[in-house]
């Protein structure tokens, strides 16, 4: 299944020989799509499909009697998007690289006309070794040198910035045209390009002088890539990794480790804001209330207990752990809350084969449509390969009963 949703050339190699697949995938003996048509279509599945696809996964379960939703539980984890280690020279570089890209573009459909263009990513690429150089090096001359690379740095990616600019207004200005129509189409597209590209750079160049001269490390507006500038900065205080860089996603599951419900959150929220969302998304989905919540200690608040409670949830096994209250100490030892917490600690494996089997451990789609279709397609495989199983042991125990 982990083929199914990821690039697709290998879909196509995985499908063709097998029956069973090409029976799964409804072609039948037809011919098997190419690679890029079945990319075309993928673009087509926008968030809200997916959606409707995963809620129909779902319901199918729970009329085979896979899941009752008698019992949630609930986790959070970070997709990473399919960017390099943001550092500020290299953010530079790469902003530069692009708008030379495009200029040359240009340049090659429009011959001379207006602004002559200049390249200047060999001396960039020369800041670049010097500040990594710099950067590796120990003592109170480094952070002089790093300066001192920087400045350089920002000096000529201001000046590529200026001249993309220059660029851009001579297209509008009729300076830099064509008269083949396809032609001065691309020309328009390019265009497009630089006008996009643009105030993104110069957010870079604007975080970099902020961070580097005047030691401002929280920027407005901060940037970590020029290819996903949505990405977030997310630190959630594991020691292998301390900030991630990406969208942090909700999973909730019912019995038989079927994810029941996932979001994919533009701005990371606090854990303690998604529990009740949670519990109101498992009713309005399986038409039951869970009598079992778990989570873990970040999902704690004394309202969430209170609002659990009215929705009438038996059991809520989420722990305090800086409590002082004798009481509830005793409660959380108590063996129903302990045993909650166990069957809790599964939706951590059910995250870690999400991000081992199903590719959620990098998002290799574009932007934040990209990334719902991405969270989305892993879980629905998830879910099938889970309900499948259920259903295989099933069959067999009904088969084993038989005289």
């Amino acid at each position: 299944m982990r083929y199914w949703r990821g690039k697709c050339a290998p879909i196509c190699r995985k499908t063709r020989p097998y029956g069973v697949y090409r029976q799964f995938t409804r072609l039948g003996m037809h011919r098997m799509p190419h690679a890029k048509t079945i990319g075309k279509l993928g673009l087509l599945l926008g968030p809200t499909v997916v959606q409707q696809l995963h809620q129909r996964v779902v319901a199918q379960a729970q009329a085979e009697k896979v899941i009752r939703g008698k019992q949630l539980r609930v986790d959070t984890t970070v997709v990473p998007t399919n960017i390099h280690y943001p550092t500020d020279s290299v953010l530079l570089g790469d902003g530069v690289r692009v708008l030379t890209r495009v200029m040359r573009q240009i340049t090659k459909v429009v011959g001379e006309m207006g602004e002559k263009m200049r390249d200047r990513q060999r001396s960039v690429g020369y800041r670049l070794i010097e500040i990594g150089r710099a950067s590796r090096g120990r003592g109170p001359q480094v952070q002089k040198k790093l300066e001192q690379g920087y400045r350089k740095l920002l000096g000529s990616t201001g000046q590529v910035v200026a001249q993309a600019k220059r660029f851009a207004q001579e297209i509008v200005d009729g300076v830099k045209s064509s008269p083949d129509v396809l032609r001065q189409a691309a020309l328009e597209g390019m265009d497009k390009g630089l006008d996009s590209m643009l105030p993104l750079v110069q957010q870079v160049v604007s975080q970099t002088r902020a961070r580097i001269f005047k030691g401002i490390t929280n920027s407005a507006g901060k940037i970590v890539s020029l290819f996903e500038p949505t990405t977030e900065i997310i630190r959630k205080g594991k020691p292998g990794k301390p900030t991630e860089f990406g969208k942090m996603i909700k999973v909730q599951e019912a019995e038989h480790q079927i994810v029941v419900a996932y979001q994919v959150y533009d701005k990371r929220p606090a854990d303690s804001a998604l529990l009740v969302p949670a519990m109101e998304q498992h009713q309005q989905q399986l038409g039951v209330v869970p009598r079992v919540v778990a989570g873990d200690a970040g999902f704690f608040s004394a309202a969430n207990e209170a609002a659990a409670q009215k929705l009438g949830v038996a059991q809520v096994a989420v722990p305090y752990l800086g409590t002082q209250s004798e009481s509830r100490r005793k409660r959380q030892k108590e063996r129903w809350f302990r045993k909650a917490q166990r069957w809790r600690i599964g939706c951590e494996g059910r995250i870690s084969v999400l991000k081992r089997r199903h590719g959620l451990g990098r998002c290799l789609y574009k932007g934040d449509a990209g990334m719902h279709r991405w969270v989305g397609l892993g879980v629905i495989a998830d879910n099938l390969i889970s309900i499948g199983r259920v259903l295989a042991a099933r069959t067999k125990k009904n088969a084993s009963d038989v005289p």
